[in-house]
């Protein structure tokens, strides 16, 4: 989930989708007023609760059009109806094809009535009016619109970014019939197996506070002011949180109880009905209306959450119009920009202004005002490595293939499975007083370039395992999941562990090849840049809890010392790592602050204190009886 900064600027469009100047800005604005009429309403729900809804609707009432709802809990800003927002839809050619574009703050939040519940769940089971839940509101409001906004055709769209998207999920579920189209983009679906506020059990410690210190306060009388940031007071994250100490410290140093869903989370250290019943993905059945679920590669909060929507939506609604649509994009970075590069690693075109034009814009004209466009396929997918958009009718591509790449003696990575027969493995110490970083910018909050971050500064610590191919004699291309299968042990009772899939650039000329079109092959990318010599790139990477290796809802402790399998999904990715190219893997412990430090003992961390903390031996084996390694799904070479 987004900062309320980012998501505005994203979903609203703050900012036209190129670098425009101040000049194109004023012209849009000038636009949408000239265009549109803003009303501002009080929408009743079900409960009697009323939620404050901005309807921008078309001056030309000639021709029906069709509803673009948004509904979030980050304010929908400019409020003034005498103030108009620049862009009202997606994208820009959304204003000029005419839809009635609604905004709804969240129950609790601005101007809306009711009190806000962070990810308050879908409720299958409702014995009266006063059970509600975002599938409530969201049903109430479009029967609503269809009955007070006049010059509607009876269609309603509806999209959303992190927050805004998990809503745009929940609307998707137990529909009104006029729910005719949903883009959730970046959506979030478990928050403890994979998304904003756990990975595999382990608390992402810097994100969640960070979150939950603008966004989950109680508000006193409504308003549209934002929460005022967290001032820490430094731009040393690293530290900042290291002399925080514990997690359970948080709440006395600075939330004073005045953000409730944190002290709500340290109640619920494992994985029991509190986060069971938040899981979206549970409750998707009898989604009928098509969906377009997009996300990016390098997103850095919600990436687990659309993959498994969009398998979850595909295993109980197989005959839905679902489409997959993922680029090579942070966190939101598809809704502006130009989406050509993110830090150092650049992609060779436009990528986020095909998206919006090629493929956002005409799902939605197709059901939504029936225009003949080319129905989408059902995988739309960027190929990072050599820079392609791909199109597939399942994902992950029938042709890829299960090949594993095998952990060996002095730092060797191989597609041969290793032959020693004794108890060979690798060794480190993790020392929870100086974690491993999960990157070297200095900023106070998470940020998302560490997501393609050079990992050399990793790679060069004792207490982190490398791996890596020689170089590649043919590209290697992956699509599809990546699981690690690890084979471990730890000298204490509970550990972390995290494994990282590299890129590793050659020590000449970055080599990417010529350009051509969006849709076609392969596009200009960090050709002859002197920074990505021997570049480490990040292409995925993921915890793991070891006390969570058989149940998240029942921790087990790890026997110390002894060898344990423990295998775990580094989550799908696409991406061509080419000749000349090797591939590397790092192995480690800790990946602070973004991770809270596990204090290698069998407890409750939420409640664990300063003393608890101790260093622990870590050992990653690579026997043939014991091999550690890697499984990918490889597409073969075209013949």
């Amino acid at each position: 989930m987004l900062r309320s900064s980012m998501v505005m600027m994203a979903m609203a469009a703050a900012i036209a989708p190129h670098a425009h100047a101040h000049a194109q800005a004023t012209v849009d604005s000038l636009y949408t007023r000239d265009h549109y009429n803003k009303s501002e309403y009080m929408v009743p729900m079900r409960d009697g609760v009323k939620l404050y809804t901005i309807v921008y609707a078309p001056k030309d009432t000639s021709q029906a059009q069709p509803f673009m709802l948004v509904r979030t809990p980050y304010g929908i800003p400019p409020y003034p109806l005498t103030e108009y927002k620049r862009v009202l839809g997606p994208s820009p050619e959304f204003d000029r094809d005419g839809y009635i574009f609604v905004y709804q703050d969240a129950r609790g939040k601005f101007r809306s009535e009711g009190t806000f519940q962070v990810m308050n769940p879908y409720r299958p089971v409702k014995n009266g009016p006063k059970d509600v839940d975002e599938s409530t509101d969201n049903y109430d409001t479009i029967d609503w619109l269809l009955k007070n906004i006049p010059h509607n055709n009876g269609r309603v769209g509806q999209w959303g970014i992190s927050y805004p998207a998990w809503q745009t999920v929940m609307g998707m579920i137990a529909a009104h019939p006029a729910l005719k189209a949903s883009s959730p983009q970046s959506s979030p679906s478990d928050m403890f197996v994979g998304d904003d506020f756990h990975h595999n059990g382990a608390f992402r410690f810097m994100y969640t506070f960070s979150w939950l210190s603008g966004n989950a306060r109680p508000r006193g009388a409504q308003t549209t002011d934002r929460p005022r940031p967290f001032d820490y007071g430094t731009t040393d994250a690293y530290h900042f949180y290291l002399d925080v100490g514990t997690v359970a410290r948080v709440n006395e140093l600075y939330f004073h109880d005045q953000v409730p869903t944190w002290n709500d989370f340290l109640k619920h250290p494992n994985y029991d009905t509190y986060w069971q019943a938040q899981n979206v993905l549970k409750d998707l059945k009898g989604i009928t209306h098509p969906v377009l679920n997009v996300t990016g590669w390098f997103d850095q909060e919600d990436f687990y959450g659309p993959m498994s929507i969009y398998y979850g939506i595909e295993k109980a609604n197989p005959n839905n119009q679902s489409t997959l649509v993922v680029g090579p994009w942070n966190h939101g970075g598809w809704g502006a920009g130009g989406g050509d590069s993110l830090g150092p690693v650049k992609f060779g075109s436009a990528t986020g202004e095909y998206f919006r034009r090629e493929v956002q814009l005409p799902f939605f004209q197709r059901y939504l005002k029936d225009k003949p466009v080319k129905p989408l396929a059902e995988a739309i997918v960027f190929e990072s490595g050599t820079n392609v958009w791909k199109t597939y009718d399942s994902w992950p591509p029938k042709s890829a293939v299960k090949r594993s790449l095998f952990l060996h003696a002095n730092g060797k990575l191989s597609w041969t499975a290793p032959t020693e027969t004794a108890a060979a493995f690798d060794s480190y110490v993790d020392d929870p007083a100086h974690p491993v970083p999960f990157t070297t910018e200095k900023r106070p909050t998470q940020g998302f370039l560490w997501m393609v971050e050079d990992q050399w500064f990793a790679s060069v610590r004792p207490d982190v395992l490398t791996y890596q191919t020689e170089p590649l004699t043919d590209d290697v291309t992956i699509a599809g999941p990546i699981l690690a299968k690890m084979r471990v042990s730890t000298s204490g009772t509970d550990a972390d562990f995290v494994v990282k899939l590299i890129d590793v650039f050659p020590n000449t000329d970055a080599t990417t090849p010529a350009p051509s079109g969006a849709g076609g092959g392969r596009g200009r990318g960090n050709a002859g840049d002197q920074r990505m010599r021997n570049y480490q790139m990040l292409v995925g990477a993921e915890v793991f809890r070891a006390k969570y290796r058989h149940s998240y809802s029942n921790p087990e402790p790890m026997v110390p010392n002894q060898v344990t399998p423990i295998d775990w999904d580094l989550r799908d990715k696409n991406h061509t790592f080419q000749k000349g190219h090797r591939i590397m893997v790092q192995v480690q412990s800790s990946w602070f602050p973004l991770i809270d430090r596990n204090p290698h003992q069998f407890m409750d961390i939420y409640a664990a204190k300063p003393s608890d903390f101790r260093t622990a031996t870590q050992r990653v084996y690579r026997s043939a009886a014991q091999p550690s390694h890697l499984e990918l799904l490889v597409v073969p070479a075209a013949p």
